[in-house]
Order: structure tokens, then C-alpha cells, then sequence
């Protein structure tokens, strides 16, 4: 557990290592919005070799003035990014994956559903 990632104003460390023993949680379950921003869709274009045209149509969805990847229904009657691997429990786009699953599980709704996140993630830990 030497490996701890921590960030100030959070009650929990992250242990990255765990993840491997995840079924993908944090790509999988309600559904919600997957942000992606003008930078990230230009990187993730050019990661799966696809023009932008291509991209919005076939995996982001607009909502207002922003854009939100889209989710596929998972046979355990959730929801997955539509970039999760369902079959390897891995994502797909990890290189190029947008700065909300970078930052994942260190978001600002977490400081006060602390509870929320360590049911969710098996790589969270107690500091």
C-alpha cells in the first residue's frame, strides 16, 4: 500500500493496484453523464483514427452546449461507457480516456458521499 495516491482535501487514498481485482464500477452502473471537452475529443478522434464528425455521431451525445459520451445498456441491467470493454472489464480508450475518469475518485461529490465511494470502489482507502 506504498502506492497510495492522495489528494488534499479528500478523507481517502486510492490504491491504483486494486483496480485489478474491479469488475469496472467506475465505468459501470447508473446512468449519467461522461463529460468530454473540445481538447478530449480532438485527443480521442485522432486515438481511435476517426474523423470528429465521426466521432460525435457514433459515440457523444450533446447536452446543451457540452458533450457527454454515450452509454450502452450492460446485460446486469445498467450502464456502461460506451468505451468499456463488457468482455475484458477493461476501457477501451484508457490512454486517451477524458479527465473525469482520470480524476476518478477524487470528484467534489465524493468529500461529502465518502460512503457512496468506498462502496463503489474496491481500491479506496482509509487514511
Amino acid at each position: 500500500m506504498n502506492n497510495l495516491i492522495k489528494k488534499d482535501g479528500f478523507p481517502y487514498a486510492f490504491e491504483p493496484s486494486a483496480c485489478d481485482t474491479c469488475a469496472g464500477n467506475c465505468c459501470i452502473g447508473e446512468s449519467g453523464y461522461i463529460w468530454i471537452n473540445a481538447q478530449e475529443i480532438n485527443t480521442l478522434a485522432t486515438h481511435l483514427n476517426i474523423s470528429l464528425e465521426e466521432l460525435r455521431s457514433k459515440y457523444l451525445e450533446k447536452k446543451g452546449y457540452k458533450y457527454s459520451i454515450k452509454e450502452v445498456k450492460s446485460a446486469e441491467d445498467n450502464y456502461a461507457c460506451t468505451f468499456f470493454d463488457l468482455e475484458k472489464r477493461q476501457c477501451s480508450i484508457y490512454e486517451a480516456r477524458p479527465i473525469q475518469c482520470r480524476t476518478f475518485p477524487f470528484w467534489d461529490y465524493f468529500k461529502e458521499n465518502t460512503q457512496e465511494v468506498y462502496e463503489e470502489c474496491p481500491a479506496i482507502r482509509t487514511i
